[in-house]
């Protein structure tokens, strides 16, 4: 569950645009990221499901 994953992978799960993302990150609404040392960024597989679930409890 500690797999890493691209800013593509993660727009496509949420069938986002690439701008969308990077606003959400702006406002700070964003799944926390690590940046590697060539300035990409990852996102763990645990912090996205638990920032999803995150919203769907604040939707209830």
């Amino acid at each position: 569950m500690n797999e890493l994953l691209t800013v593509p992978e993660v727009l496509a799960e949420l069938r986002v645009s690439r701008s969308t993302w990077f606003y959400w990150r702006q406002i700070g609404k964003a799944p926390r990221a690590i940046k590697l040392p060539n300035g990409e960024l990852r996102i763990r597989r645990a912090v996205l499901h638990e920032w999803l679930g995150e919203l769907e409890s604040s939707a209830a």
